[in-house]
């Protein structure tokens, strides 16, 4: 089962993609790390690639897709796989599907978590980090896991915030890129979506980002 997630910053992605490798035994690959680890093996790919990165540029596809593949034929992906972070914009789709089919791989499952543009805005700049434990849920526009005033609601501790989920102008930078349906990462997933409409392939799942996590989860199993 291969998958390629498709979600804005807030839509609860990470979440899902870490839920999904418990549950499958799917290794969860996103795309930066794939350039980091490449970049700290030495590999001829990382260090083209660091070539780019070092001068704030792009890397370029012919460098990016080839990297992705090679990671998503390595021994823990015989079974499967779930792709987060890439393609971004709809030539990379095109270019990723097309070497994927060279090298006789294919995206099985394509799974696009939709939520309004304002509510991932609120969901991430309403995060609070409990001091004591970062894992306790609590957010400030969410009512299910709204803190205690200024209090953790799991524990009573302290709350905090994270500087770049405070930083609008760059939330809404990401998100411009991502709600881009002509030339950003939408862009990219309509494309999917299209071939699954004209060809049944790949198989196109939306999910109501909205709902709880619970209720995501349980929407995106029952149709895998």
């Amino acid at each position: 089962m291969n998958i390629l997630f498709f979600g804005p910053n807030g839509s609860g992605k990470g979440t899902q993609g870490a839920i999904l490798k418990e549950k499958y035994n799917l290794p969860h690959i996103e795309s930066g790390a794939i350039f980091r680890e490449n970049i700290s093996k030495g590999t001829e790919l990382g260090a083209k690639a660091k070539e780019y990165i070092d001068k704030g540029e792009l890397v370029p596809d012919d460098i990016t897709i080839p990297m992705i593949l090679d990671r998503l034929q390595q021994d823990d992906c015989k079974n499967g796989w779930i792709l987060d972070g890439f393609p971004r914009n709809k030539t990379q789709a095109v270019k990723l599907d097309e070497m994927m089919k060279q090298a006789g791989m294919k995206i099985d499952i394509v799974v696009e978590i939709e939520l309004d543009r304002q509510i991932a805005k609120n969901r991430i700049m309403g995060r609070r980090l409990c001091v004591n434990d970062n894992n306790h849920p609590n957010n400030i526009y969410i009512d299910a896991i709204k803190p205690n005033g200024d209090k953790c609601r799991v524990c009573g501790g302290e709350l905090k915030t994270r500087n770049d989920d405070q930083d609008e102008a760059a939330i809404n930078k990401r998100h411009d890129i991502y709600y881009d349906t002509e030339n950003g990462t939408l862009a990219a997933a309509y494309y999917f979506k299209d071939k699954a409409n004209a060809e049944g392939s790949p198989k196109y799942i939306t999910l109501d980002g909205s709902k709880s996590v619970k209720e995501v989860t349980d929407e995106l199993v029952s149709k895998l």
